[in-house]
């Protein structure tokens, strides 16, 4: 049964979301960890957007917020905070459902080995030999998306981070490239990732 992590400070809302969730088998929980994570922008002790950051830090399960805040400099802010989704109050059952289920199916196994180089998605760590190294969240999806397909195109990769290249631009995906580059060589897996000129990347 996937946990789902609710911060919410407004009890009504908190419980109508536990009897939704329950109701179509989800188990909900007060902390991490978890698969998922609801937040609302306005709580009384920190922000959603601090909980985010944090969450970010230590884990790479998706996150929507669930929010009344409704300007697009909050909505990017989510984005830009690591978010999956922003959700608008008051929201539509069936929609939210679909949003958290849609999300709970792209999460894959929490493993993944490619020429000794092993992805820990869970931990947002990469092994190789007997080195380790931690990643962001960026540089865990891009790595994951290399490892899954032949040849990732720049258009799969924005698709793995925001899935909207609204979010996204060519120096940022580079920007994360190397710094993943730099990680991998750090570990002694030097040259994993080759670009092919005007279509992507590829282990």
């Amino acid at each position: 049964m996937d946990r789902i992590l609710i911060a919410e400070d407004d009890e009504s809302i908190r419980e109508e979301l536990k009897t939704l969730l329950a109701a179509n088998g989800y188990r909900t929980v007060d902390a991490p960890p978890c698969e998922l994570a609801l937040l609302d922008v306005n709580m009384p002790n920190e922000s959603g957007f601090e909980l985010c950051r944090k969450l970010r830090t230590q884990s790479a399960v998706p996150i929507i917020f669930l929010t009344a805040r409704d300007s697009a400099e909050d909505e990017l802010l989510g984005f830009g905070m690591g978010a999956d989704d922003y959700i608008r109050k008051p929201y539509n059952s069936s929609v939210l459902l679909a949003r958290i289920a849609r999300l709970l199916k792209r999460q894959p196994s929490s493993s993944q080995t490619v020429r000794g180089l092993t992805l820990e998605l869970s931990d947002m760590r990469v092994c190789y030999g007997n080195k380790n190294a931690e990643l962001t969240k960026n540089e865990t999806r891009i790595l994951h998306c290399l490892m899954q397909k032949e040849l990732c195109t720049k258009e799969n990769i924005f698709e793995e981070l925001w899935e909207n290249s609204l979010y996204v631009d060519e120096n940022t995906l580079y920007v994360n490239i190397n710094r993943l580059r730099e990680k991998l060589r750090d570990i002694g897996a030097v040259d994993f990732i080759r670009t092919v000129r005007g279509v992507g990347y590829r282990l």
